[in-house]
């Protein structure tokens, strides 16, 4: 598969000038041909020399370049799921702050209600204790004047009257009834205070279970508040991560395009010695219906249609400026029609790849291209009669798995091949 991006134009003029070499390709004598092409292929094999010597360093750099972005991809996803996790633990722990808030009410009205329990019970001791004093100190007036019933007799013994002795039994009765009110009052003094003993006994319960469970609570606080602390530090540190691995990523990007940009020119150059070879020699024109022109290059589906899409690996937009086959690796790739190989090379991004010139059909060049090959049966100069088995399937360049990227050019510009099959 190959994406063109869409601002750069470097791989399209470098297929553009490849695919010129079409005109008069047909009509070039075999002898002329091959003393030009002689010594262009010399030219073309020191260059290729080196393009072999640093395809691994660049297949190298490449995997490399996609392992540094799913290095940062997999940084990012990390990274969002710790913010995640933090954020998520911030919530928790702001609950938690509420309800400690909450509780901490509770209990500070809990030990209020304590604390006037406690003094209501000293008030009720103390009440208690007045009323056991008045009650001690009438018991010992009773006994200083003597028992009521011995004086009611002594009353009555000694009045002279009826009316003397009516006053007498009265002021007895007054007498007891006060000393009965003062055990009522004495009774009801105690009955008080167990009353408030039993609100304090309440109240110290609550006021230690609120205890408990604020201290509960407040470990709670301590380990989120411990977690939101650990999960800030990860993601800070997965944030450095991603920073770092992101700089990496983009210098093996970078690197890899320096490379690739140098080893280009070098084929640059020579392509214009191609086409000026071209240029020289006169050509014949075929015209026909594109449609069915060409002979499937192999049998397999097509997996990824020509045209504008998303690049997978770095995101842009671009053309994608062939079709792609799905064909099991070593399955012979087949020459589209009759034609001369004008260009093989080895390419980071396209792998093995072979320019087939089929001449000019309807007055412009037509060229086709084979891309990321195991290898190729044909060199520079050779003639490939229609079906021939020009090479083998691979997965070489920027490839994710063995497929066959083929490519028509028209007067040097990528066209659909779908309407040339």
């Amino acid at each position: 598969m190959r994406f063109f991006p869409s601002a750069s134009r470097q791989r399209l003029a470098a297929a553009a000038a490849a695919g010129a070499l079409a005109l008069g390709a047909m009509s070039i004598p075999s002898a002329q041909f091959s003393l030009a092409a002689d010594d262009l292929k010399d030219q073309q094999k020191k260059v290729q020399k080196k393009l072999d010597g640093a395809a691994a360093d660049l297949e190298h750099s490449s995997a490399a370049a996609r392992k540094a972005l799913a290095k940062a991809e997999s940084a990012r996803a990390d990274l969002d799921r710790a913010k995640g996790r933090l954020s998520r633990v911030r919530v928790r722990l702001d609950h938690a702050r509420t309800r400690d808030e909450r509780m901490a009410e509770k209990l500070a009205k809990a030990e209020d209600r304590l604390e006037q329990a406690r003094v209501d019970l000293a008030e009720g001791q103390a009440a208690l204790a007045a009323q056991h004093q008045v009650v001690r100190d009438r018991v010992a007036d009773s006994y200083m004047q003597g028992s009521p019933e011995l004086a009611t007799i002594t009353s009555f013994l000694n009045s002279r009257s009826t009316e003397d002795l009516t006053r007498q039994q009265a002021a007895t009765g007054a007498i007891m009834s006060r000393e009965t009110g003062m055990y009522d009052d004495l009774e009801a003094a105690e009955l008080l205070l167990q009353t408030r003993e039993t609100e304090v006994q309440t109240a110290k319960q609550e006021v230690a279970s609120d205890r408990r469970k604020a201290a509960q609570h407040l470990e709670k606080i301590r380990r989120l508040t411990a977690q939101a602390v650990a999960v800030r530090d990860e993601v800070r540190e997965l944030a450095t991560t991603r920073a770092e691995v992101r700089r990496k990523a983009f210098a093996v990007k970078m690197k890899d395009q320096k490379a690739l940009n140098r080893l280009k020119r070098q084929e640059a150059r020579i392509k214009q010695r191609i086409l000026a070879a071209a240029r020289r020699a006169r050509g014949t024109s075929v015209s026909a219906q594109p449609s069915g022109f060409l002979q499937r290059p192999v049998a397999g589906p097509v997996t990824s249609s020509f045209g504008y899409r998303t690049h997978p690996i770095y995101k842009y937009w671009g053309m994608h400026d062939g079709t792609d086959f799905g064909v099991a690796c070593r399955e012979p790739l087949r020459a589209s029609g009759t034609g001369t190989v004008i260009a093989k090379y080895y390419s980071e991004v396209y792998g093995n790849r072979l320019y087939l010139s089929l001449g000019r059909v309807n007055g412009k060049s037509l060229t086709v291209v084979y891309n990321h090959a195991y290898g190729y049966r044909y060199d520079v100069g050779d003639r490939v009669a229609r079906g021939a088995v020009v090479g083998t399937v691979g997965s070489t360049g920027w490839s994710t798995g063995c497929h066959l990227h083929f490519t028509v050019l028209v007067a040097g510009k990528a066209v659909d091949p779908m309407n040339w099959l």
